[in-house]
């Protein structure tokens, strides 16, 4: 495996459009259960924010050393000052259009010595004149840019990803796509699409053996017009289809403490390394690096270009 290219991850411009989020986590202790419920009760002696969804893209774009902007709808309120606030902290040039009808996306977990015990979700989709905002700013963007990064959870900030596509391939940028849901043809004309495992089941199906995986998948990334298709696999690794055909790497983790996000840095690091000139198979071999490495932390978490080299 070749080095880490630090000098040309320096100068790629990664533009990250998407569902951005706040994860919220409070940590305590547990020593009784609750009079009220047979519920633990958590003391919360600490709590912690961190950047979620297409912002921890975003966060581990910039933590490889690359370049990010980000591009997300959040309310106007305090989780979504904090995502702003953060954002800029961690050297993101972030555009955040508020909508003053919906809230910032927000996860809160609660943990009870280092193990959830609850998450909580606080969550709306975001209204027209926040994704007309959205689209004119992307507008402005685009061009200046060498990969974009669609980050979709499904929380409506893609609501119109197929224009956003379709004007980052007018401008001549490949756009890798973390997808959600089973109807695939929204993202039509991407360069790469990476699902996970049940995200795969999800688009064509259960598979029996591996076989017939590269069947369905060759066949989905030859519907969507895709150069490559990369499922994510958990234990298994990833797997990789391009015209090329079949590629596979096995999982690097040692330890899997959280996989919070792991999708996020597997994202960031195929779109810095792409970006950087690498090709598919190098990409996805770094990208399984990095992933091994975050599973190991707790909560939302970034790898840096020095963990991965």
């Amino acid at each position: 495996m070749t080095s880490f290219p630090i000098e040309a991850v320096a100068r790629a411009r990664v533009l990250v459009v998407g569902d951005v989020m706040l994860d919220r986590y409070w940590f305590g202790e547990v020593d009784r259960i609750s009079p009220e419920a047979p519920v633990p009760v958590v003391r919360v002696a600490r709590r912690e924010d961190r950047l979620g969804g297409a912002a921890n893209v975003a966060r581990n774009i910039v933590a490889l050393g690359a370049q990010a902007s980000l591009l997300g709808v959040v309310g106007q309120d305090e989780p979504g000052a904090i995502i702003a606030s953060m954002a800029a902290e961690a050297g993101i040039r972030a555009e955040l259009p508020a909508d003053p009808q919906h809230p910032t996306t927000l996860k809160m977990r609660v943990l009870g010595r280092q193990q959830q015990l609850l998450r909580v979700d606080f969550e709306e989709h975001p209204g027209a004149a926040a994704l007309d905002a959205l689209d004119a700013r992307y507008a402005e963007l685009i061009a200046s840019h060498d990969v974009l990064v669609v980050s979709d959870y499904a929380k409506g900030a893609l609501a119109r990803v197929q224009t956003l596509i379709a004007q980052a391939r007018a401008a001549g940028v490949p756009v890798l796509v973390d997808p959600k849901g089973d109807d695939y043809s929204r993202y039509h004309g991407a360069a790469l699409v990476t699902p996970n495992r049940s995200e795969m089941q999800q688009a064509v199906g259960a598979w029996s053996t591996e076989a017939q995986l590269e069947s369905r998948a060759q066949a989905l990334r030859q519907e969507l017009g895709l150069q490559a298709l990369l499922v994510t696999r958990s234990e298994q690794g990833m797997t990789l289809f391009t015209d090329a055909g079949r590629d596979h790497v096995d999982a690097q983790a040692h330890e899997v403490f959280d996989v919070s996000g792991a999708g996020d840095t597997v994202l960031a690091t195929l779109a810095v390394t792409r970006a950087a000139g690498m090709d598919w198979s190098g990409a996805m071999r770094w990208a399984n690096r990095a992933g091994g490495i975050v599973v190991g932390k707790l909560g939302t978490s970034i790898v840096t270009a020095g963990e991965l080299s």
